[in-house]
């Protein structure tokens, strides 16, 4: 199977061998770190989701990473600045793996298929969404395009860090431009049906489109992978090489689907094309949850608190978290913002634990899970040397109705303090509170309605 680098250096028409220098070189630019000195996080009950917790702990970031996670007997490097979270609670950044913070938007109503979109180009990071994100203890976000399509494009994977100039301040990824920087966002059921032309539908019928741009994809890579002498490359086509990359395993696939049975049409689909979707929304996976487990999937829940929206989310349950968990599927939550504000995430946890979930399976869907499903968990979801330093700080139980998320830390950095008047507006005020907050939220309502989205 040909790899993303060959593609790209037959592309460019340079020789594989000079194209990996170029990488090397890249790879070993020493990275730009906002962090001047270690940062101590000393006393709280540390919770490290990768281990037991610590009833009185310590943990050490040094360079942007966590360098330890101990007990209260842990080195504390001379030049450290020393956080006091004695009679608090320290746990890893969360990870939201569906969000629309930011106007993100992706294709349009001239296709059901827009695998070439991507979610980076029209992402504003100076959106105060991205505080509301911050003030909810989330430091990695998932933010897609809509799912009023079949396929509605590429999402970006973000770093909440500080004072961004531009998005590329936030990707995981090196190069915006040539790198996998993000997802795919995949939709099936009644959002991407519709009615008008070019929707399909029926289910049926979209299922058949899917099907058949893959099919393309799959003649697209053979052509790329054809090296016979005097073998020409096929010019290049921006939506068959975003579908080529999910094929090798490259670019995971967000799937929004509801009901049990849209849910097995999905997992059909990925099995014939060798991929392993994650689950978005899932409100009758627990219908399926042995087929899900079986394929080696995982759902993303959307946790329905209130009565209202969608006939597919009929079939929901609360006990849905503690049934897919016996059932062997890894789960997270996600807030689909604004379906449930950023700063309510933890609220989708709490609730599941008190429907069945275990408490353990609660953490790790606000955290490691989330990290998995978007293929970083080399970075993020968890407390442990060689991860990135994001450290949330809480007052009391994560679980807990009265505690509330007192500062964020990534990468060794401070960007959230609730101590600091002008951070706690973004946790306890309403979206009039701020100069902006009101505007952008109403923007995003309107390129919701644009896309013909109904979460």
């Amino acid at each position: 199977m040909i790899s993303t680098f060959a593609r790209r250096c037959r592309r460019a028409a340079i020789p594989t061998t000079a194209g990996l220098a170029l990488v090397l070189t890249v790879g070993a630019a020493p990275a730009l770190l906002a962090q001047d000195a270690p940062v101590v996080f000393r006393g709280g009950k540390v919770i490290p989701i990768s281990g037991p917790e610590i009833d009185a702990g310590i943990v050490v970031v040094e360079d942007g990473k966590v360098s330890a996670v101990g007990d209260m007997n842990t080195r504390i490097p001379g030049n450290a600045t020393v956080v006091d979270t004695t009679g608090k609670v320290v746990m890893p950044g969360l990870v939201d793996t569906h969000s629309h913070i930011g106007g993100p938007s992706g294709g349009d109503s001239s296709d059901s298929i827009h695998p070439e979109t991507r979610a980076l180009d029209s992402v504003d990071v100076r959106s105060s969404g991205f505080w509301r994100a911050r003030a909810g203890g989330i430091t990695t976000a998932n933010v897609m395009p809509g799912s009023g399509l079949l396929m509605s494009g590429q999402t970006v994977h973000l770093k909440l860090r500080k004072d961004p100039k531009t998005i590329d301040d936030w990707l995981f990824c090196e190069d915006a431009i040539t790198d996998v920087c993000g997802s795919m966002k995949m939709a099936n059921g009644t959002n991407s049906i519709r009615n008008s032309s070019p929707a399909p539908g029926t289910r049926g019928k979209s299922a058949a489109l899917v099907r058949q741009k893959y099919i393309q994809a799959q003649e697209y890579r053979d052509k790329l992978q054809d090296d016979r002498a005097g073998a020409t490359p096929p010019p290049r086509n921006l939506p068959l090489e975003a579908l080529v990359e999910i094929m090798d395993g490259e670019r995971k696939v967000q799937f929004h689907s509801h009901r049990h049975n849209d849910i097995s049409t999905l997992l059909r689909l990925s099995k014939e094309f060798g991929f392993t979707p994650v689950i978005q929304h899932g409100s009758e996976a627990y219908k399926v949850a042995d087929q899900i487990a079986e394929a080696g999937s995982s759902v993303s829940i959307t946790f329905v608190d209130s009565f209202g929206g969608k006939e597919e989310a009929l079939g929901w349950t609360m006990e849905a978290g503690g049934l897919l968990e016996k059932a062997g599927v890894p789960v997270s939550f996600n807030t689909d913002d604004g379906v449930t504000d950023s700063r309510f995430l933890m609220r989708a946890a709490a609730l599941s634990i008190r429907y069945g979930m275990s408490r353990k399976a609660a953490l790790e869907a606000l955290t490691i899970v989330g990290a998995e499903q978007l293929d970083l968990d080399d970075r993020v979801g968890s407390l442990e040397p060689g991860k990135d330093g994001d450290v949330i700080v809480l007052s009391g139980d994560p679980f807990s109705v009265y505690s509330k998320v007192e500062q964020v830390w990534i990468e060794g950095e401070q960007v959230f303090d609730l101590s600091n008047p002008e951070h706690r507006k973004y946790l306890v005020g309403g979206y009039d509170v701020y100069d902006g907050m009101a505007a952008e939220h109403s923007h995003e309502a309107a390129a919701i309605l644009h896309e013909g989205e109904w979460r």
